[in-house]
């Protein structure tokens, strides 16, 4: 196994464990310690992985960060009743470049993943989604990214890849692998008119923060058709978290967000899940304590994963029609869990690459939206993205 690229858990944090109850999470954990090495990944169905890397931050200047106050947080707290086997395998350190740090992440994750473990990646500044993105370019032939974030992070592509730019970077660098992306809980006054038109024209899906905080439950079909989930902790309102973290009096709450991690943890197809933008400070309790919660919720979600996006037994659903004065709409409900999905119909001549993509994650909203004649936004736009 090739995990060269991986440094142990620090004596310190394994020491603190050592004082937790037997029935602390920590105690539960397989951990890569400096005595030990890498754990055996045996049925491990969750890897922990932190990447220490901040350089390409808009705003760095420097400074170094570690994640041994949040791994103490997270070891603290109590498991629910789980069956999935977690491991943390200890950080990326920064390379010799940025580059040479995504790289090793690349490697990391796209090693995971093939292992069917999916990496939970703690970070520093949030371009190291685009090396997550990039460790699937000869797994999967379309990606769906979910970005938790008050910007849309598309920047100036033609510059070098930062913290607010790396999406742009994922749409134009080949290979083009993106198929989604959805922004949730943005903020419109930290978003550009030519970036919220950028999105309106990829067909791209984006989640006021009013709309999300008015009603949770609608990110739900976009995570459940993500692959990847990537989470700017500046989304969260400043008094959510400690000092340094303060970047907006608006955002998403503690709740909110452990709410969105959860669902994240509950979708099929999330194979990846990173908490980026951490900058511990002396008061560093809240933040370190609530990033444990949001992987405590993951974690949770993992082990409520159900199985129910196989249209093959026509037992295991219902089928509904609904006729709008446009177009004759098609929806299937789960009878395990009442998830809802709507078809998209397919264009012949379009790309094969989307053969997976003819049933999309909806709500029970979007069904009822259809008999009253209006077209359900998600479908709208995948349609006109199979389209172009």
């Amino acid at each position: 196994m090739n995990f060269n690229f991986l440094s142990p858990v620090s004596d310190s944090v394994l020491a603190h464990n050592e004082l937790l109850s037997m029935q602390a999470l920590g105690r539960k954990l397989k951990i890569h310690s400096a005595q030990n090495g890498i754990p055996d990944l045996e049925n491990v169905s969750i890897a922990i992985i932190g990447v220490l890397e901040n350089r390409n931050d808009v705003n760095y200047i420097g400074e170094e960060f570690q994640l041994n106050e949040v791994r103490k947080a997270f070891y603290a707290l109590y498991p629910g009743s789980w069956s999935a086997v977690v491991a943390d395998l200890g950080d990326i350190n920064k390379g010799e470049t940025v580059e040479d740090t995504y790289f090793a992440l690349k490697t990391t994750v796209s090693i995971l993943i093939q292992k069917k473990i999916i990496p939970i990646i703690l970070g520093g500044s949030q371009d190291l989604t685009y090396a997550i993105y990039r460790a699937y370019d000869n797994l999967k032939p379309m990606v769906n990214i979910v970005n938790v974030d008050s910007r849309f992070d598309l920047g100036d592509s033609t510059k070098p890849i930062k913290n607010n730019s790396f999406i742009g970077k994922i749409i134009l660098d080949e290979p083009y692998n993106l198929f989604n992306y959805a922004a949730l809980g943005y903020q419109t006054y930290f978003n550009s008119q030519e970036e919220i038109d950028l999105m309106e024209r990829l067909y791209f899906e984006a989640y006021r923060l009013g709309e999300v905080s008015n009603d949770i439950t609608i990110v739900e079909p976009a995570m459940r058709d993500a692959n990847i989930v990537s989470v700017d902790l500046g989304a969260v309102k400043a008094s959510e978290v400690s000092l340094k973290q303060r970047l907006s009096p608006n955002g998403l709450d503690g709740k909110e967000i452990c709410a969105i991690a959860r669902y994240a943890g509950i979708s099929n197809k999330v194979t990846s899940f990173g908490i980026f933008e951490y900058k511990p400070s002396y008061d560093d309790e809240v933040t370190s304590m609530l990033i444990s919660q949001m992987l405590w919720y993951f974690i949770e979600g993992y082990n409520c994963r159900v199985i129910d996006d196989e249209f093959v037994n026509d037992n295991n659903h219902q089928k509904f029609t609904a006729l709008t004065s446009s177009e004759e709409l098609v929806f299937y409900k789960s009878t395990k869990t009442g998830r809802w999905w709507i078809e998209i119909p397919f264009l012949a001549n379009v790309n094969n690459k989307l053969k997976k993509h003819t049933l999309l994650s909806c709500t029970h909203k979007d069904y009822l939206d259809a008999c009253n004649d209006k077209i359900p936004e998600r479908w709208y736009k995948a349609y006109q993205k199979n389209s172009v």
